[in-house]
């Protein structure tokens, strides 16, 4: 799996001080912060940015931005930013920032559901 090691080494110098955690996923070096997906850097060029479903269509009318597709489906809580996107330091920093708020929005609603319920079947074994 290839990603861009040059945006990957500027993602990771922003998140160094969050406690971000990197894996491979969906085609490229996905950053997880606080349990959520923040962002991942692709081989194709461009950032995948997890997004506010509530702010999607404003963020999709920005520069250099374009839903993600997988496949036939659109990601609502995921946008794709053009490298144009972030040329800057500033500007790379800004939809990071973004996309740790959205994960944090994200990390939030996935407590609020899952308390209070029983797990059973084989997530409660193990």
């Amino acid at each position: 799996m290839s990603y861009d090691e040059v945006t990957a080494a500027r993602v990771r110098r922003i998140l160094a001080h969050h406690g971000a955690r990197e894996t491979q996923l969906m085609g490229g070096l996905c950053f997880m912060v606080r349990g959520a997906m923040c962002c991942s850097v692709s081989g194709k060029g461009g950032l995948l940015i997890r997004i506010d479903p509530i702010n999607y269509e404003s963020v999709l009318g920005e520069p250099h931005v374009a839903a993600m597709r997988l496949g036939r489906r659109t990601m609502r809580g995921f946008v794709r930013v053009e490298p144009a996107g972030y040329q800057t330091d500033q500007a790379l920093e800004r939809w990071i920032r973004r996309g740790m708020e959205a994960a944090a929005i994200r990390g939030r609603s996935s407590v609020a559901r899952t308390k209070g319920k029983k797990t059973s079947g084989r997530r409660a074994q193990r």
